[in-house]
């Protein structure tokens, strides 16, 4: 079904009107403008699909009046390809954390189009995960440098992590088979015991109890990470 933006003002007027709103298309640039007697006005911006340029709208309107709502029609069945699909919780958070309303405006061949509101415009105020927040600090206060160019994919970064895993996997290349208590005291690496036996990288390997030694998968992969530098307890 091929529509336009116009075709998602009737649905969108017809749901304001039975919820009590005068709606009036068009008013100063606002694609939608309704208000109750005495109250606020809302405005309304429609778009096919969701995209920036509907963001960007609805955010500028919020120069005019508190309660603004995007609207993004669809028709049919929404493509599992599509942004909507694939970021449909992002889109609430974004829309919320700006401070804006969404609709969904679905529109059908045969059947009445439905709207249904997924967020309404209220202020917000965002509640940090405390727990996200320790793990980020500790991560940036434990990393040695800078070994990482922002934009990496996650498979190549170089994390405090790995940087004491290299540590450790250096000096065994250096020196030969140690015990876990004298790479911990040559590396500084306090949990090397536990970085050892837990082998996330699949560099390591027991030669015997309490003794480890680097796998030949340990040496190939460290090759890409040879730039990483010394890094503090992990």
């Amino acid at each position: 079904m091929v529509f336009d933006e116009t075709d998602l003002y009737l649905p969108v007027k017809t749901f304001l009107e039975a919820r009590g709103y005068d709606v009036k298309a068009e008013v100063n640039t606002c694609d939608v403008v309704a208000q109750k007697a005495d109250s606020p006005l809302v405005i309304v911006e429609l778009k096919k699909g969701f995209n920036l340029d509907l963001l960007i709208q609805g955010v500028e309107r919020l120069g005019l009046a508190d309660d603004v709502y995007i609207a993004a029609g669809f028709s049919g069945k929404i493509a599992k390809g599509s942004i909507w699909h694939k970021r449909r919780r992002g889109i609430l958070k974004l829309c919320r954390r700006l401070g804006l309303g969404l609709m969904m405006v679905r529109l059908y061949p045969t059947t009445e189009a439905k709207v249904e509101v997924l967020l309404d415009p209220i202020p917000y105020r965002p509640r940090k995960n405390s727990k996200k927040a320790a793990r980020l600090s500790k991560e940036f206060a434990a990393r040695a440098g800078d070994p990482n160019t922002g934009g990496m994919t996650r498979g190549k970064i170089v994390t405090a992590y790995r940087q004491a895993a290299m540590r450790c996997a250096n000096l065994l290349v250096n020196s030969g088979p140690m015990r876990a208590k004298d790479i911990r005291d040559q590396t500084g690496v306090v949990k090397a015991a536990i970085l050892l036996r837990n082998n996330h990288y699949g560099w390591f390997e027991r030669i015997e109890r309490g003794v480890y030694g680097v796998t030949e998968q340990g040496l190939s992969e460290m090759a890409l990470f040879a730039q990483a530098e010394e890094s503090p307890e992990p």
